[in-house]
């Protein structure tokens, strides 16, 4: 029997009780119930480390009941700022967010947040991180709604190349052809999200060959990010089980658009019925407040490229010369405008806007953190965005000095994030702290690598 206290949305099982570490109990009998009445024996207990990596542990449903209480982990195992000589840390899933996966229903999928031994949060864990933005934005009457839109390849399954050797065309956006030539794959995820009660609506080859775009509806931040982390395990099980490799890596073949992870933004009030940013006397239908949020974005968007694209191939997105299709669709500059696809942020309706910035890299949590961080300060601090420019930003680019321009690498945002301190406090600076040791070592990494390109050009020398 499903408890009283429980009532289902879709495959959300929402409990009228919030949990909180350690008290478990009725958790525990609602995943137990759960498990009896949906035929599940296994439950994936996943957190999402710093670098965007899903970690999980596979436990049968007999023991679920102890294992709600929290998985460990070895935090050092993980891209975590942790040795071996630490304890574990404890996954205590949210029942809240809890997924049946359509495609192998034995199986259920939970994001949970990590907890030391003692029940203390880890500051660092990402989901953790964007609740403690959620509340900030709370404390200040507003509820924040997301949607995302994920970009990703189906390649071979080595990688090397694109799965369907016959999508050759040069302009390949919508192409039907290319799109029902893997009918089978794209119409699998998208049944999945339907059962799943996702609202999706749309599924199209995107403007790279290889390249997919499936859209589902928006919804609070939370509920979007725990959707964005399950449809990026989603996509690549069920690619593989059609013996394909998916990607959502942000720039994987130098001559074909990247992939993006374009989020659109709307901030509500806390009990989610008025649109903050919706003016239908404003410009382009957007309130103050919205435009005031954009300021924040773009006064903080350098130090913003370390979490919206924190890879090093993040960075051969955002500079990439002209592709095959003849657009990269990725902004260079910090600028915004009205339905205009060549800066760095589009309002494309009234109440809301999109932020092109981000990557597929992007971590599902960290991405709306510091999106909302940084429209929270334009919003404290009535941030002026300053100028609308509607100029196509790839053949007629605004003069040098006009805006201020993205960072072209790693390091340079890296060093960004360092400098602002909007991000730090919202954030928490101990996550930053760790974030940037972290990724400091990852641009390490990289440059003591010796590429293929340096041996064929400098050889010689």
């Amino acid at each position: 029997m499903q408890p009283s206290s429980a009532r289902q949305s879709g495959n959300y099982w929402l409990t009228k009780t919030n949990f909180i570490p350690f008290e478990a109990n009725l958790m525990s009998a609602l995943l137990s119930d759960i498990a009896r009445e949906k035929g599940i024996r296994y439950f994936l207990i996943c957190f999402t480390d710093l670098f965007g990596v899903q970690r999980a542990k596979l436990v049968p449903a007999q023991a679920i009941d102890t294992m709600a209480n929290g998985a460990g982990f070895a935090g050092f195992a993980a891209w975590l700022d942790m040795t071996p000589a630490d304890p574990d840390v404890l996954a205590i899933p949210d029942p809240n967010s809890l997924f049946q996966l359509p495609w192998q229903p034995e199986v259920a999928w939970m994001p949970a947040d990590l907890y030391t031994m003692d029940g203390q949060p880890v500051a660092q864990t990402p989901r953790l991180v964007l609740k403690r933005v959620l509340q900030q934005a709370q404390d200040l009457g507003y509820s924040v709604r997301t949607g995302v839109e994920c970009e990703y390849f189906l390649l071979s399954p080595d990688g090397e190349q694109i799965s369907d050797g016959r999508d050759r065309a040069s302009k390949p956006c919508y192409d039907q052809q290319s799109l029902m030539r893997r009918f089978d794959v794209i119409s699998q995820i998208c049944n999945a999200m339907l059962e799943l009660g996702w609202g999706a609506y749309q599924n199209d080859h995107e403007d790279a060959n290889g390249q997919f775009e499936m859209n589902w509806m928006y919804a609070d931040a939370l509920v979007t990010a725990d959707r964005h982390a399950f449809f990026k395990y989603m996509v690549k099980a069920i690619a593989e089980k059609h013996g394909y490799r998916a990607t959502f890596m942000p720039k994987p073949f130098r001559n074909l658009t990247g992939n993006g992870c374009h989020t659109h933004i709307s901030v509500w009030d806390n009990a989610g019925i008025a649109n903050l940013f919706h003016d239908p006397q404003g410009e382009l239908g957007l309130s103050t407040l919205a435009y005031e949020f954009i300021g924040g974005v773009l006064h903080s968007a350098e130090a913003l490229c370390a979490l919206t694209n924190p890879t090093v191939n993040s960075y051969k997105r955002l500079h990439a010369p002209v592709t095959a299709s003849g657009a990269t669709w990725s902004p260079n500059t910090v600028s915004y405008g009205g339905n205009n696809r060549t800066h760095a942020i589009r309002i494309p309706d009234s109440g809301r806007f999109e932020l092109r910035l981000a990557d597929g890299a992007a971590n599902p949590y960290l991405l709306p953190a510091a999106l909302i961080a940084v429209g929270l300060d334009g919003m404290a601090q009535k941030r002026d965005p300053g100028r609308r420019y509607d100029n196509n930003n790839y053949t007629h680019p605004l003069p040098p000095g006009t805006v201020k321009l993205l960072p072209t690498n790693l390091l340079d945002a890296l060093r960004c994030l360092e400098g602002n301190t909007v991000l730090s406090q919202a954030l928490g600076q101990d996550f930053v702290a760790s974030y940037l040791k972290l990724k400091h070592q990852e641009w390490h990494d990289y440059s003591t690598f010796i590429s293929s390109w340096e041996l064929e050009n400098t050889l010689d020398c």
